[in-house]
């Protein structure tokens, strides 16, 4: 039987599945449907049932219900806590109806049912289940194979194959090959197709086989020979505008040889193919994916002598770069913290530089005196020009560092703690394949003497992230695309362009991306970062460089200019001794070309870059 994960990774790996109802009815064993619901959702609950004939008194179900009882308490032990039993068990002539409600209750999302032992139990007719379901329903017919098992799922296309792609890749299994099955007659039936093939490609582990057929069951049946467990939808036809379970699903929980599981979205059916064909739903399988399994949280890598062990087995040097412009409150605790913790303690950071902005007041002389190395970065490169801007010390950065990663951490950061270092680089030394990781945090908000939960993050929230889902819909997952605190591998860093200013986090993301794939990002939860929160019309001047910087990556995707200079300067709305008047600013973000194309470079590193 298959070991469920983590409570953590099942979330992850399933989001909108967080808890799920099976019906436990006396006289009706259904350790299939239990074992697949432990599988799926973080939360499971089992409701017990007892049914009475329309001519028997409920009374009549006292004992059974105490026998109910019974077993209800066995299976809770069984699942080792990671399932609960309501407290009541419902004896009724209608189970059915008591079930629903119960759904209801739980706020459920999804309900389990094995084959066909459910649907005699609660004596009605399985369309009927289907006909308006509240929740994501699974009908399993049993047993659900071990880890490791080979799992076909046959598609056409739409809601109801997506839901069963989703649960096909919680199973973890050794072979997924998804068949997308075709009308021989030719008719263009491919249209619900689109979406969910464009992410399937994008999935290694995914075989994606095509078969022309007029007899979908017949098909499947033969071609599931020498697998485990078919996963499959539900009919996606209502007859006569009702739900049914479709005469595929029917035919292979009747007369499979293996394992069976036919799932039913709650979601309703797109208008029209075309409203499939875009992937609206389809394409958040990748994004589920990449969340379960590149998101991690900061504590999985306090064991800072792992990283240290992992650093020394890869050979690998590690550099920490702080950006700062007049930080002096903050960037002596910052660094301090930091060096301590991280180099002192344990030799984990090879060399921390300061990065400065040119700022007036006293951050450079309490970095030096820390004895920390302090470069001004409208001084370096002074043949290319000096522009201010966070991301052009970044960028710079690259230039006086020497590791092989290169982390960055704002420096007005008031409750610094190592995590934010070491959190970031736990998956570059977890997992070669990564090559850049951004933190996200929650983020107070001061309100005069108070502090908002998670108030913070306003670009981020109304700007960042609204046009990265409609831009670049894979991304969506990234939970804080402008954090301050990320890092990567200089051999990808070094081949990517910088903006100059408050774009650079986007087009670093965006960057990364296109070039490496989704994979090759991580994100870490860093837990809580307190900084000083910027006035609202710095946060306008940033969401319109962030725009730009948007704009600029589409304008190189479509190959034709969207904007012009003119449009990049700001028109800011100010309000003095009762009157309104405009204040105009230039604020254009502008790339710098990728570090190892710089001469400059290429001669400091000529030992690091590959030929």
């Amino acid at each position: 039987m298959l070991e469920p994960t983590s409570a953590a990774a099942r979330r992850l790996a399933l989001p909108h599945l967080r808890r799920a109802v099976v019906p436990v009815v006396h006289g009706s064993e259904a350790p299939a449907a239990i074992a697949l619901a432990l599988a799926l959702a973080p939360e499971v609950v089992l409701q017990g049932l007892v049914r009475v004939r329309p001519d028997e008194a409920l009374s009549g179900g006292a004992q059974r219900a105490r026998e109910t009882r019974r077993i209800l308490r066995g299976l809770v032990d069984a699942a080792g806590g990671r399932a609960r039993a309501r407290a009541r068990v419902r004896v009724s002539v209608s189970p059915w109806l008591d079930l629903q409600q119960v759904i209801q209750n739980e706020n459920a999302d999804g309900l389990v049912l094995e084959w066909p032992t459910h649907v005699h139990a609660l004596a009605v007719e399985v369309d009927e289940i289907l006909a308006a379901p509240a929740c994501d329903t699974l009908i399993i017919r049993g047993p659900l194979p071990p880890l490791g098992q080979r799992v076909i799922v046959p598609v056409r296309g739409g809601p109801h194959a997506e839901l069963a792609v989703r649960v096909a890749l919680r199973l973890r299994p050794a072979q997924l090959t998804v068949l997308h099955l075709t009308p021989t007659s030719g008719a263009t039936a491919d249209a619900p197709f689109l979406g969910l093939q464009r992410v399937l490609r994008r999935l290694p582990e995914v075989e994606l086989r095509t078969e022309a057929t007029e007899d979908a069951a017949q098909t499947i049946l033969e071609a599931s020979a020498g697998f485990d467990a078919v996963v499959l939808g539900t009919s996606a036809r209502p007859q006569d505008q009702r739900p049914t379970l479709g005469r595929v699903a029917r035919r292979l929980l009747d007369e499979s040889p293996i394992g069976v599981i036919a799932v039913r979205t709650r979601h309703p059916l797109p208008a029209s193919p075309a409203d499939e064909a875009a992937g609206v739903r389809a394409i958040s399988i990748l994004v589920d994916k990449w969340f379960a399994e590149n998101t991690y949280q900061a504590d999985e890598f306090s064991d800072l002598g792992r990283l240290v062990a992992l650093k020394r087995d890869q050979g690998v040097t590690i550099s920490l770069a702080l950006p700062a412009l007049n930080e002096e409150e903050t960037v002596g605790r910052v660094i301090r913290t930091l060096r301590n913790a991280l180099q002192r303690r344990v030799p984990l950071i090879d060399e921390i530089v300061l990065i400065d902005s040119n700022s007036t007041d006293r951050t450079r002389q309490i970095a030096r005196r820390l004895g920390i190395p302090v470069y001004v970065h409208q001084e370096l490169l002074p043949e290319l020009g000096a522009r201010s801007g966070k991301g052009e010390a970044l960028w710079k950065s690259l230039l006086v560092t020497r590791g092989d990663l290169v982390i960055w951490i704002d420096t007005d950061i008031v409750n610094i703690h190592p995590r934010f270092v070491y959190g970031v680089l736990g998956p570059l030394l977890n997992d070669r394949r990564v090559q850049f990781v951004k933190g996200f945090y929650r983020r107070p908000l001061r309100v005069g003497d108070r502090m908002q939960a998670g108030g913070g993050g306003r670009v981020t929230e109304l700007t960042a992230r609204p046009l990265l889902n409609l831009f670049y819909p894979e991304l969506s997952g990234v939970i804080q695309p402008l954090s301050g605190e990320y890092g990567g591998r200089r051999a990808a860093l070094e081949q990517l362009p910088f903006f100059s200013g408050y774009g650079v986090e986007t087009g670093l993301l965006i960057e990364v991306f296109e070039r490496f794939g989704l994979p090759a990002i991580a994100q870490v939860d860093l837990l809580e970062r307190i900084h000083h929160n910027q006035l609202l019309d710095a946060l306008s001047k940033m969401s319109f460089a962030i725009i730009q910087a948007i704009i600029a990556k589409l304008e190189r995707r479509y190959e034709r200019a969207f904007l012009e200079d003119v449009n990049k300067s700001m028109k800011i709305i100010r309000y003095t001794d009762g009157e309104y008047f405009l204040d105009v600013d230039e604020i254009i973000e502008r790339e710098r070309p990728p570090m190892v194309s710089l001469p400059e470079y290429r001669a400091a590193f000529a030992d690091l870059i590959r030929p």
